[in-house]
C-alpha cells in the first residue's frame, strides 16, 4: 500500500536534513551565531570579531568613530 514508502521517505528526508541543520549548529559552535559569514582570510575573521566587539552587532560596519575615546 502507499504506507509503504514512508519509511524510505523518512531516511531521505533525515540524509538530506542532517547536513543542513548541522551547519547551523557548527557556525553557532565555530563563529557565535547561525549565519553564515565567509571568513576565508584573517583579516575578514579580525573584521568580523572587531565589529562583534565594538557595536555588539558582526554585521554593522565600525568605523572610527564607533570607537570609544578613553
Amino acid at each position: 500500500m502507499w504506507y509503504e514508502i514512508l519509511p524510505s521517505f523518512g531516511i531521505v528526508v533525515a540524509a538530506m536534513g542532517i547536513p543542513h541543520l548541522s551547519a547551523y549548529v557548527i557556525n553557532k559552535v565555530a563563529i557565535g551565531n547561525f549565519y553564515r559569514r565567509r571568513l576565508l582570510t584573517e583579516e575578514e575573521k579580525r573584521n568580523y570579531l572587531r565589529d562583534t566587539r565594538l557595536t555588539n552587532n558582526p554585521y554593522t560596519i565600525a568605523g572610527l568613530e564607533n570607537i570609544p575615546d578613553s
